[in-house]
């Protein structure tokens, strides 16, 4: 141990500095800036729910009720077997637990939650789609997902939904003479039929389709977080200036500081839903088996060309209401093997983790952080955090006071009945 001999006055000093820190690094005691920083990752303080200017039904209780039933509805497949209920699964905060989501086929991505997507401006690892109701439509036509197409699904609408239908969005078209499957999709029977139909039965068709998305993201705005132990300590502690005993553990304390702080995880899991709903790369490695995977590079061109986005026919908004589309980073090495940002809560219940399952535990997710490998793709953003074995233990044990309940109503977390 080095001695270090100064006058009585930087003694004093010294000893002044280290109580303060010693103070403040004591179980329960935080500094005015952790308090602030901790208050900005409760969920009391997320700001009310924003509106769609996209999606006009956005909040119409009778789309919620027709988003879900076609949530659940197994008819819009291919297959007769898959629903958006297959992947997104209620009882699992509504993913799946898998590596890569499986509809008709096997996608080469992790199914992402729903829960709090309403006040994110991108959806999908990539950002490919700018809405909750354009994200709806993607897996509908995806041949490895739903694996259907538009005028099936505008069938399945007429035949099984036409009053429903027609209450919220007005007259369904005469779709008498249109063929049973069409639409721009792989299936090359499929497309030669949507290739061979006019331009105004096309248009028809894609009409219900987009409200076959604003119906179902209707539903999935009810879908929220519920709070959490987190959430309980985080209250206490803004509105009394102390922490709350018996709610977290020493180790969870612990974690949140290192959260808050040495471990920088607010850079991108910041806010009320830990997330800045934004793309970093951050080195992880190829899914086996898998070609390396781009990310944001793929997603920005296909969202600005989206016949679905913004900015559409088929959007509700006005040009000025999309601002998201018009200002975002289109292109940059920034975007190369980058994803976006995931929520935290309930982040202990969903593994695999990383945008192919490529991590099994949430203890190998942090253990990568602070090594910071070098990316497979681009370059990572991560720095070498340097933690000890037992500051990542404590740091994971702070990430599982983040599982809690889904907020929404019972009755939008089961199956309903089928007609």
């Amino acid at each position: 141990m080095a001695i270090i001999r100064v006058g009585l006055p930087g003694v004093i000093a010294v000893v002044v500095a280290v109580a303060c820190a010693a103070s403040i690094a004591q179980p329960g005691r935080w500094s005015a800036e952790e308090i602030e920083a901790i208050g900005s990752l409760w969920l009391g303080s997320l700001e009310p729910l924003p509106p769609d200017p996209s999606n006009r039904f956005a909040d119409d209780p009778a789309a919620v009720a027709f988003g879900h039933r076609l949530f659940f509805d197994t008819r819009l497949s291919s297959n007769g077997q898959v629903s958006c209920a297959s992947c997104h699964l209620p009882g699992r905060d509504f993913q799946d637990g898998k590596p890569r989501g499986t509809g008709v086929g096997t996608t080469d991505r992790r199914t992402m939650p729903i829960a709090g997507t309403a006040y994110s401006p991108w959806q999908f690892w990539d950002g490919r789609k700018d809405s909750q109701w354009a994200q709806a439509l993607g897996p509908l036509e995806s041949p490895v997902e739903h694996g259907g197409d538009r005028t099936q699904y505008a069938h399945v609408i007429a035949e099984h939904y036409r009053g429903e239908y027609e209450a919220i969005f007005g007259p369904l078209p005469d779709l008498s003479g249109f063929p049973r499957h069409a639409g721009p999709v792989p299936d090359p029977t499929a497309r030669e039929a949507w290739e061979r139909m006019t331009p105004e039965k096309r248009e028809a068709v894609n009409q219900v389709f987009a409200n076959i998305g604003k119906a179902i993201a209707a539903y999935e705005r009810r879908i929220q977080f519920g709070p959490t132990r987190f959430d309980s300590y985080a209250e206490a502690l803004v509105r009394n200036g102390r922490a709350p005993e018996g709610v977290l553990s020493r180790d969870e304390e612990a974690g949140l500081r290192l959260f808050v702080g040495k471990a920088n995880c607010t850079n991108c899991h910041n806010g009320p839903l830990l997330t800045n709903n934004d793309f970093h790369n951050i080195g992880v490695p190829i899914a086996p088996g898998l070609a390396p995977d781009r990310g944001r590079t793929l997603g920005a061109p296909q969202v600005l060309s989206d016949e679905f986005n913004c900015r559409s026919r088929y959007s509700d908004a006005r040009p000025e209401e999309c601002s998201a589309l018009e200002f975002m980073v289109a292109e940059g090495d920034a975007l190369e093997g980058a994803f976006k940002t995931p929520s935290l809560r309930g982040v202990a219940d969903r593994a695999p983790y990383m945008h192919a399952g490529q991590f099994a535990t949430l203890g190998e997710v942090l253990r990568h952080y602070n090594d910071a490998p070098a990316a497979a793709v681009g370059h990572t953003e991560l720095e070498r955090l340097r933690l000890s074995d037992r500051e990542l233990a404590q740091l994971e044990a702070y990430l599982r006071t983040l599982s809690g309940p889904i907020a929404a109503d019972p009755e939008l977390l089961a199956p309903p009945v089928r007609q």
